[in-house]
């Protein structure tokens, strides 16, 4: 551990020689970049140790392909995990410089869009928590997803520029790159398939050390830009005056990471959104290989070495990748090749939406990945001749598609779903045949998040005293808040805790005011709902909700309101036209809602854009009501839930995904249920009008659909949610409407409970101290126990 004088000369060392300024120049920026090659060099020492023992002790590695990784900003929560938080404060405070500043000059990584995202970073984290040695693999993309806007209450997007000042903790490397090919066509040459690609592009490597909690192991995210596979630029049609031509395979190299999930609803962006994910792939698993032959040259052994953890179903090319590989460039006999990949491969499901399951054209597999398009028909052909009648219900390719879930599903030895109630649905549901033909393949993991950044890094004043009751350990050992459990009918407790929570509050007040110029009243429920904006979401329901509350607060003005404050947060991916309607609603019902003298001390709404890590680690520490309003059988687990929960909040939910067991831990005394079954929620869809039936049985909801039609939130263009309302009067698949008036009786017994402040800290607390089954890493410690066959390192 450096004492205060060391970290100090290492601040200005840094900042003299890495970055070449002294400190009367220095910039916030210099000061962070300095903070960044000081925090790094702490990491690499742990971290070639541990790439040195998993090479010299053939070390099993995991291998986590994911397409999001959303970490946050990476230099509070490494100095959490290296001890040196309170140093590094110490050792701004004796130079003069505000720290605060500095740490919140960091962008987040923009690597991802939500939830997905999200666990992958809490996974990789957990794993150096765990010794578990493993590479994180990931594109380095340039620009994000996009950096959210509104404009006239609508969402505009814009590129997120988080690399414009550079990545100082990471580092390049160069040496490490591979070929990956796209296109072409096929001979057979000696009876052998020889692949002939059109284009090859170069995958280079940038690695981020991901440091365990105590700083023993160290990790690595691998993130590959793209690089044209031949010169950057052809000179002889530079030279004719075709200057943008001459630059044409960079373009189309750098278009590869330039942003994440590029629309699909075009030809050209599912030719992309399919290339970006086979290089991804292709990139990683060649890095597995080599890495593999580097300690041994048989790879018949690869199992022994290497798992591969296909996170959803992005990478699910991995598979016949692999196989490729070792075919073609390792002499494999295909059968044995199959074998062989299937023990290395595992797959997690998120998703039980068709779309996110992903289904590409034959064509466009055939025009972009001719090789592996056979690869999967020979595939499709084993599985019947393995099984026989057995499979007839089982199809690779279907209708002209490749069914990227069940290609998954096929070349995995595991499968896991990510909520109890989730892996039953994906058993049932979703891969049933397949689940018949290799029973025991699929089992449960169900999420989890890693408590030093959602509690001790995000939520310091709770964080400090939970260990001034239970002692330290709880960072690595989550399920020890159950002693906290004892306290819950402590007054003096109560009280701290209660005071906790207000601390959040006022920060997330400061930073609202300072950065959006919004308004927090610090007295009242703050109700939260962040997350993705997806109708099965429902952020629908919450608004429309809101609005009733409004029409009824101007109908009794001197009723015993409590006051709300509704916070949404949630982007909607570009092309999804109901989603970025339900946006604009938000933001226009808040407008009118906001500008009421009649009722603005009692309601607000609040809608901060462009939601990420950073500003979650605000809105989940302050939050007194956590709104998990899914539509039942639709959420496969969640991960927000869970933070909320450990930082205090009550939840109100639906029976859907991890809800179910955060409810089973917490009690259902403290979580305000609502809602249809998943069972219900299917024989409500059968039903004829169910629609209109359930909008004409509840007045209040008809009279919150009136107002938006009449346009009182868009008294411009009445007819602005036209295609909203037509929804929830003729189809209503997400069952908004049958739904509401359950919803509403359950926000009634919030405001009931929460006018007994000892009676909410108390269900908060116990709420916060039952959840400690919900870390990463146990979760992470499942995967290496009855997945990936990985005994911890350290």
């Amino acid at each position: 551990m450096p004492t205060l004088p060391e970290l100090r000369s290492a601040l200005l060392h840094h900042l003299r020689y890495s970055v070449g300024v002294e400190p009367d120049r220095a910039s916030v920026l210099d000061w962070r970049v300095a903070l960044s090659h000081v925090l790094r060099d702490r990491a690499t020492a742990p971290w070639l140790e541990a790439a040195r023992r998993t090479r010299d002790e053939g070390l099993k590695s995991v291998n986590y392909l994911s397409m999001e990784f959303l970490p946050g900003r990476l230099l509070e929560d490494a100095a959490i995990n290296l001890q040196l938080r309170d140093a590094v404060v110490a050792a701004f405070d004796d130079l003069g410089v505000n720290v605060a500043d500095v740490v919140d000059d960091e962008p987040d990584p923009a690597l991802g869009n939500g939830g997905l995202g999200r666990l992958a970073a809490c996974y990789l984290e957990s794993m150096s928590t765990l010794g578990c040695p493993a590479y994180g693999y990931g594109l380095r993309y340039e620009r994000g997803l996009f950096r959210q806007h509104f404009e006239d209450g609508r969402q505009i997007e814009r590129p997120d520029e988080w690399l414009s000042h550079g990545d100082p903790f990471s580092f390049t490397r160069p040496e490490t790159a591979y070929e990956v090919r796209f296109g072409g066509e096929l001979d057979e040459v000696d009876g052998r398939e020889v692949w002939r690609p059109a284009t090859r592009i170069i995958a280079a490597a940038h690695d981020t050390p991901v440091v365990g909690y105590g700083g023993g192991w160290v990790n690595t995210l691998r993130l590959w830009s793209a690089l044209p596979g031949g010169d950057l630029l052809d000179l002889d049609r530079f030279n004719a005056g075709d200057f943008m031509g001459a630059a044409d395979l960079e373009t189309w190299a750098r278009t590869l990471n330039r942003v994440l999930y590029p629309t699909d609803t075009t030809d050209l962006g599912r030719e992309l959104r399919l290339s970006q994910e086979y290089f991804l792939t292709s990139a990683s698993v060649q890095d597995v290989l080599r890495r593999s032959l580097a300690t041994q040259d048989d790879l018949r052994r690869l199992p022994e070495q290497a798992a591969i953890q296909m996170n959803d179903t992005h990478p699910a090319i991995a598979g016949p990748e692999l196989i490729r590989l070792l075919v073609d460039d390792h002499g494999f006999a295909f059968d044995g090749a199959v074998d062989l990949a299937t023990q290395v491969l595992s797959y997690t499901n998120h998703t039980l939406l068709p779309e996110a399951l992903e289904m590409w054209p034959v064509d466009l597999m055939r025009h972009l990945l001719p090789r592996h398009l056979q690869i999967i028909e020979r595939l499709d052909r084993r599985i019947h001749e393995v099984h026989g009648h057995a499979a007839d219900e089982v199809h690779l390719i279907e209708h002209g598609h490749v069914r990227m879930g069940d290609l998954a599903f096929a070349t995995s030895h595991r499968v896991n779903g990510v909520s109890a109630l989730h892996t039953d649905l994906v058993s049932r549901n979703l891969f049933p045949h397949l689940e018949a033909l290799t029973p025991g393949r699929l089992i449960n993991v169900t999420n989890g998040i890693t408590p030093r950044r959602w509690l001790k890094l995000a939520n310091p004043a709770l964080a400090d005293l939970v260990t001034e009751r239970i002692g330290p350990g709880w960072e690595s050992d989550l399920e020890r808040l159950r002693d906290l459990e004892h306290h819950a009918e402590d007054a003096g407790f109560l009280e701290a805790f209660g005071s906790a929570k207000h601390q959040a509050k006022r920060r997330l007040a400061s930073w609202l005011a300072d950065e959006h110029a919004i308004e927090l009243p610090l007295g009242s429920l703050i109700d939260v709902q962040a997350k993705r904006l997806h109708e099965y979401k429902r952020q629908l329901l919450n608004i429309l909700w809101t609005v009733s509350r409004w029409q009824r607060i101007k109908a009794d003005p001197e009723a015993d309101w409590v006051p709300r404050v509704k916070i949404f947060g949630g982007k909607a991916a570009p092309s999804y036209a109901a989603a970025k309607d339900i946006i604009r609603l938000i933001n226009d019902v808040g407008r009118v809602i906001n500008d009421d003298p009649e009722t603005r001390d009692r309601l607000r709404v609040v809608y901060p854009p462009n939601y990420n890590v950073t500003m979650a680690e605000k809105l989940i520490p302050a939050a007194d009501l956590s709104e998990q309003i899914s539509t039942a059988g639709m959420e496969a687990s969640g991960t927000g839930n869970m933070k909320f929960a450990l930082n205090g909040a009550l939840t109100i939910g639906t029976l859907d995904g991890a809800n179910v067991e955060i409810r089973e831990q917490v009690g259902a005394e403290n979580f305000f249920l609502f809602g249809l079954t998943g069972e219900e929620v299917t024989a409500r869809r059968e039903q004829p009008d169910h629609a209109r039936t359930a909008i004409e049985q509840s007045q209040a909801l008809q009279d919150v659909l009136q107002a938006v039609a009449e346009g009182t939130f868009s008294p411009d263009e009445p007819g602005r949610y036209g295609s909203l309302l037509d929804h929830l009067w003729t189809s209503d698949w997400f069952l908004v409407a049958a739904d509401f008036d359950a919803y509403n009786s359950s926000q009634e017994l919030v405001d009931r409970t929460y006018r007994d402040p000892q009676r909410w800290q108390r269900m908060a607390v116990l709420n916060m101290a039952r959840v400690g089954c919900f870390s990463s890493d146990r979760a992470i410690g499942q995967y290496m126990k009855e997945i990936w066959d990985i005994p911890p390192a350290q």
